[in-house]
């Protein structure tokens, strides 16, 4: 946040600056921090119109605006796909276009061919489209570059072959007591959470909170207690081993020798020092080919009750052209104020082109290891609410119920009947908000 409030008051200063020429003005409001910097170079661009930025820690939950508040023409941020989506925003589908036999596409359109499928889709509500896709963040197992030999794919990995790789891996000294210890499912809720959303559990916005499935869940949360009982004796094993060893960062766990994988996403990953990516490997965690993008993509859209919707759809079109994220790739790295921060948005672009062909010369382990359009998975669409209910319902909920049965060390009981049910914790959950 600090690296934010320095870059907003540079662009502040630029406004004030400008504040005797005779520009219009849009208004965005986003919970990305780096759109600072990005409308500091659009306002330098742009000589008929200005943009201003109004920064939402709560973005989702802040729509519509309240009465006496300035309303937004662009919103940029994360679970905006949610039942008011339709509400808030307007259809973009004009905005949108193809290219003909001559492979030209008509004047001021998007070729809908610039972005990944399933991410468009994401942003769709009854066929129309209603969002665009900005960035998004992928999952990921990352190990030392010297624990290669162990890992037989070179671009992809899935849960048995972690749990598999991850059981050899292990070591015990003569008391019985670990010395290493590949990988365990309860060093990370993420990871569980990542396992569980790839096996069907299916979280996504219902009639009141949320609607999942009960079975899909269920079975893979078994799936969780029986690799810890089978591979790393107990939860209460692998909690000893992270308590001793794992108290450092995930980068230097793995580096130490002590375990073999770290659960991670991109955006954690390639925030890191270039000598610390330098020195790791990651694979894509996926089920049957596919890799189940984060929850919180970055999507854009068109107030609608904007008061400028015609330069708001400039902006956009300005944002969303590959030649201008390249630039803003390079002003980013150009700017790197003690800080490092990844690709568009804290993520990879939603332009395909973006990713193929500028990422790479920023991230050297992306050279030839990106992952194919078709094999990326979109979330469901989420309720706005959806950090705090993941935070404090969901994340708390599989973290408890994977745990192995006996756990002496803990003295923790965790047979499914004495855990609170998921419903149990929602209810509690929606009192603060009642």
């Amino acid at each position: 946040m600090k690296r934010f409030f320095f870059i907003l008051i540079a662009t502040l200063s630029f406004c004030l600056i400008s504040c005797g020429e005779k520009r219009k003005t849009i208004t965005v409001w986003t919970d990305r921090a780096e759109m600072a910097s990005y409308l500091e170079l659009f306002n330098v661009e742009m000589n008929d119109v200005k943009a201003v930025i109004v920064y939402k820690e709560q973005l989702a939950t802040s729509l519509p605006p309240m009465k006496d508040e300035p309303r937004p023409d662009v919103i940029i941020g994360s679970l905006l796909q949610n039942s008011k989506t339709k509400k808030n925003f307007i259809s973009l589908e004009s905005m949108l276009g193809e290219k003909n036999k001559k492979g030209e596409i008509g004047k001021n359109k998007i070729d809908k061919e610039n972005f990944y499928n399933s991410l468009l889709d994401y942003g769709k509500i009854e066929g129309k489209q209603y969002l665009l896709p900005v960035s998004f963040n992928l999952p990921i197992m990352i190990f030392s570059n010297e624990n290669k030999k162990y890992i037989s794919d070179k671009y992809t990995i899935e849960m048995d072959e972690i749990k598999e790789i991850a059981a050899e891996y292990n070591a015990k000294n003569s008391t019985g007591i670990y010395t290493r210890m590949g990988f365990a499912p309860s060093w990370n809720a993420n990871f569980i959470y990542s396992a569980v959303k790839m096996n069907g559990a299916d979280f996504r916005e219902g009639e009141n909170t949320i609607v999942w499935n009960d079975s899909a869940l269920d079975m893979m949360i078994e799936y969780m207690k029986d690799w810890t009982s089978e591979t790393n004796s107990s939860t209460a094993a692998e909690q000893d081993f992270s308590f001793k060893y794992l108290y450092t960062p995930s980068y230097k766990q793995i580096s130490s020798g002590r375990c073999l994988f770290s659960y991670s996403t991109t955006d954690e990953f390639f925030s890191l020092a270039p000598e610390q990516i330098e020195r790791s490997d990651f694979r894509w965690l996926t089920r049957e080919g596919m890799i189940f993008a984060e929850d919180d993509i970055t999507t854009v859209g068109i107030y609608k009750h904007a008061k400028n919707k015609s330069l708001a759809k400039n902006f956009i079109r300005w944002f969303l052209t590959s030649d201008n994220q390249k630039r803003l790739l390079d002003r980013s790295e150009t700017m790197n104020l003690g800080t490092k921060t990844f690709g568009i948005c804290h993520g990879f672009s939603s332009l395909k082109l973006v990713n193929e062909r500028y990422f790479p010369t920023f991230y050297k382990n992306l050279i030839g290891n990106l992952p194919g359009e078709s094999s990326i998975q979109s979330p469901f669409a989420l309720p706005p609410r959806w950090k705090s209910l993941k935070e404090r319902v969901i994340i708390p909920y599989i973290t408890e119920a994977s745990m192995s049965d006996v756990q002496e060390n803990l003295n923790v009981s965790t047979n499914k009947k004495d855990i609170q049910t998921i419903e149990e914790r929602l209810k509690n959950w929606s009192k603060q908000f009642n």
